[in-house]
């Protein structure tokens, strides 16, 4: 199984990014796809994931309104758009599939059984 996040960069304050993640070696459609960040010194943070289930969306609270997650099961792709970053935005941003559907299994990183390379979003002031 792989996990191949891209998409990553240096941006302005305000811009946009769109992350992009492939999936490879699982049967994508009954995997719910998340992403996470993990700042400088800080503990890794969920921050969105579609359920495979229900195509629920669910988004941690600092980037609601700001990010949208999306899945392309043809393209065996999920995607996250990013706009109005912020600074505290920064980070290593992960891309993880889980066999969970709910919004309290897709928040914690330990229902995930697969983890992509992460992807290294700066946000410049």
């Amino acid at each position: 199984v792989q996990l191949q996040a891209s998409g990553g960069g240096l941006v302005q304050a305000g811009g946009s990014l769109r992350l992009s993640c492939e999936v490879s070696g699982l049967t994508f459609r009954i995997y719910s796809a998340g992403w996470f960040r993990q700042a400088p010194g800080k503990v890794r943070e969920f921050v969105a994931a579609k359920s495979y289930r229900s195509g629920s969306a669910f988004y941690a609270d600092s980037v609601k309104g700001r990010f949208t997650v999306s899945r392309d099961n043809a393209r065996n792709t999920v995607y996250l758009q990013m706009s109005s970053l912020k600074p505290e935005d920064t980070g290593v941003y992960y891309c993880a599939a889980s066999g969970y559907y709910s919004y309290s299994d897709l928040t914690a990183n330990i229902k995930y059984d697969y983890w992509g390379q992460g992807t290294l979003v700066t946000v410049s002031s």
